[in-house]
């Protein structure tokens, strides 16, 4: 089964939590054990799991990252965004989940992540759910 999730993002750099909609599509399905693939579509976005509990963590992520790897640096591209593509190739277009008793298998404190580093825009998250056989 593939679902689209279509997050709107606010500004040129942060994380958004998709954790409860990605939920919710598995509620949909009703799948009580298998594993849920995480894709993202686009070359300056990227999905992670990290903490959500303290909500200065996301924004700690898109400093450390934006000090790392500036906006404007000698870069090569010529779109302006090259920043966006680096960091969204450092961490990664896609996350294997598991789901356990209908419910995503994840620490006490994480969350997943939809990570827009060329925004605003509107992005696309593909799910793809695979139930275990019975």
């Amino acid at each position: 089964m593939l679902e689209k999730l279509m997050v709107d993002t606010n500004t040129r750099c942060q994380l958004i939590d998709v954790s409860k909609e990605i939920q919710a599509i598995i509620n949909k399905h009703k799948i009580e054990q298998g594993t849920v693939h995480i894709f993202c579509p686009h070359t300056t976005a990227a999905v992670t799991v990290n903490e959500n509990y303290d909500p200065s963590v996301p924004s700690d992520i898109t400093n450390a990252l934006s000090k790392l790897i500036p906006h404007h640096a000698d870069y090569t591209h010529t779109e302006g965004n090259a920043d966006a593509h680096i960091k969204s190739a450092i961490v990664g277009s896609s996350r294997t989940l598991f789901i356990k008793d209908g419910k995503i298998a994840l620490g006490t404190w994480q969350g997943i992540y939809l990570c827009e580093f060329d925004g605003p825009r509107t992005r696309e998250v593909w799910i793809k759910l695979i139930k275990d056989k019975e």
